[in-house]
């Protein structure tokens, strides 16, 4: 059997437990697979063709499209290579999950920048624990 690189990274891409999202340089969802759908809550259907407004609390938008646009605009991210970030995501039913990602910004072949990808991991049941760890040693301390 030859392996077709093709269909390995298309399945990896769609079936893969971690969420990945593809945005255009407008920030208009074009790619939504299993693993966000998963997290998220949102199907393919119901994402693809929406702002990444869905999944980015309102009190964070500013900030994330400030730095979008700057991105968008020079080609470089200082996340770019590699670094994990850490903040809260919003799901359909208005919940909030705390979310651990990369990015992999997409050049254009005529400069600037296609849009961007995001391999996103729900951190929420670590987060919570360590908030409740960083609690009770708090509450030791004052005993």
């Amino acid at each position: 059997m030859e392996f077709d690189f093709d269909e390995f990274c298309r399945t990896l891409a769609e079936q893969a437990p971690d969420a990945i999202v593809f945005a255009d340089a407008e920030g208009l969802i074009r790619f939504w697979n299993k693993g966000a759908q998963q997290m998220f809550g949102w199907s393919a259907a119901e994402a693809v063709g929406r702002s990444l407004d869905i999944i980015i609390p309102e009190k964070l938008r500013d900030r994330h499209w400030k730095g979008w646009r700057q991105v968008m605009e020079t080609g470089r991210s200082r996340y770019a290579a590699g670094e994990l970030l850490a903040v809260p995501g919003l799901r359909k039913d208005g919940t909030r999950v705390s979310i651990e990602f990369t990015i992999l910004p997409f050049p254009s072949p005529a400069g600037g920048v296609l849009g961007m990808a995001a391999i996103l991991r729900d951190v929420t049941k670590r987060f919570e624990e360590l908030q409740a760890l960083r609690r009770e040693l708090a509450g030791k301390r004052r005993d």
